[in-house]
């Protein structure tokens, strides 16, 4: 016998995980489609020069890679943002531009499993290409603002930076060429220690103590958005790149004020820089308030620069992607997910074999009224087909002997008060289902 097992970073989904994940993806496509990003899909296999090389090192470790059975070089698709990048420069013709798209997808990366992270994991991603208009950053911004709020979270935190003002602080630093290493070291900072960051810093970045000391005192800058974009104006004066970054901060926070997102939900945090290499402007992480240490449960930002490896054609854009496992991880933590193992609220119970038609005709009117009914498929005792109903969580149980069938009328049982009613269906199914309606309303 082979032994049934999962591998190490990977996981099944049981009904209850499942659907919980299922409501998640609903609200994700909602909110994005109310903002006009339509449906696309990718393989989960590409060319390996499509993928290696996109996000860093890091990415290139863990990426999923293998010669196939034609003999070519081929990876599996670490994140949503590369494939979309060669699939843009692959259809622009046809997209036209700017093109906005929603893809919600599994992923793969080989990293070490823990409490929420998985080595296959569904990302819910949006991105608008095509343009470097601020308007479609400060819309990132209130899109991650309106799928939160969405899924029912109140305490969060968007934390927006630009990778424009980092890298105006590492020119005025003497660091532009060192700059990937700089910034992955201060992408460390709010899970290590700043002790640590600096010995990132000096040891693989190659930075001098006191360029050390700067990065880290720039990345510790704080207080509230005025006055940090104070203090950033000195830092990045002389670095064109950082003082545009400083400019489109102050415009993103503006315009997502405007459009209804309160500051206490969109934060400037200049110590944000977020690990992957093709980002080039804003950028975003957003965090619970309840439960931080579980880290980012939304992020992205602007890649200007990315799609330019596919085509000479210019295909800006800019992001985000919500971490749907993290964030179930984190709800299930807060006690936010429900415990169902049954999209369908009713059971319908089968008492006698020759009254099958019977219920069949109750099921079929409860579902009609635009109700989730389950027919139990054998004729077993009550106290069974009672006991599967409190273990897969339903709601109601629509309960008919002999009796009832012949007088027309049905028992409703509320599973979760137990409280039975009776309820004629002579005439129509109507009653049935305004007290099914009723009890679900409670």
């Amino acid at each position: 016998m082979i032994e049934p097992r999962t591998l190490a970073g990977f996981r099944d989904y049981l009904p209850e995980a499942m659907m919980p994940r299922e409501r998640l993806i609903a609200t994700a496509q909602k909110v994005y489609r109310s903002f006009g990003f339509v449906p696309i899909d990718t393989p989960a296999l590409e060319y390996l020069e499509i993928l290696s090389g996109k996000g860093g090192e890091e990415s290139d470790r863990q990426m999923y890679r293998f010669e196939d059975n034609g003999g070519r070089m081929v990876g599996m698709r670490f994140d949503l943002t590369v494939p979309l990048a060669r699939f843009a420069a692959q259809h622009v013709g046809q997209l036209g531009l700017p093109f906005k798209r929603y893809h919600i997808a599994t992923v793969w990366r080989g990293e070490r499993a823990q409490h929420g992270r998985y080595r296959e994991f569904m990302q819910c991603d949006f991105d608008t290409i095509g343009t470097k208009s601020v308007a479609a950053d400060i819309e990132t911004a209130c899109v991650i603002h309106e799928l939160l709020q969405a899924i029912g979270i109140s305490r969060f935190t968007i934390r927006v930076n630009n990778r424009a003002v980092l890298t105006g602080l590492l020119e005025n630093l003497g660091l532009a060429d060192k700059s990937t290493l700089v910034l992955r070291a201060i992408d460390k900072l709010p899970k290590s220690t700043p002790e640590k960051v600096v010995e990132e810093l000096t040891a693989v970045a190659g930075c001098t103590a006191e360029q050390a000391a700067d990065v880290l005192k720039f990345a510790s800058i704080g207080g509230t958005a005025d006055e940090i974009l104070t203090q950033l104006q000195p830092l990045v004066a002389g670095s064109e790149k950082g003082e545009a970054g400083v400019e489109r901060l102050s415009e993103i926070l503006r315009g997502a004020a405007a459009a209804g997102v309160p500051a206490s939900h969109l934060q400037l945090d200049v110590s944000i820089a977020r690990g992957l290499d093709y980002y080039t402007g804003a950028i975003f992480e957003t965090f619970l308030t309840d439960l931080p240490k579980i880290g980012s449960v939304c992020s992205g930002g602007r890649y200007d620069n990315l799609a330019a490896l596919y085509t000479k054609q210019e295909l800006p854009g800019i992001g985000a992607s919500l971490g749907l496992d993290r964030l179930l991880a984190a709800l299930e933590d807060l006690g936010m997910i429900e415990k169902v193992r049954t999209p369908a609220p009713v059971l319908v119970a089968f008492f006698d074999k020759t009254q099958l038609t019977a219920y069949l005709e109750i099921a079929s009117a409860i579902r009609r009224a635009g109700i989730g009914c389950e027919m139990f498929p054998d004729a077993k005792k009550l106290g069974q087909q009672l006991q599967y109903a409190d273990k897969r969580g339903f709601r109601v149980a629509i309960v008919a002997g002999d009796r009832e069938l012949a007088a027309k009328m049905v028992q409703v049982k509320d599973l979760k008060t137990g409280e039975t009613q009776e309820v004629s269906t002579a005439e129509s199914f109507d009653a049935l289902t305004q007290a099914i309606q009723k009890i679900l309303a409670t």
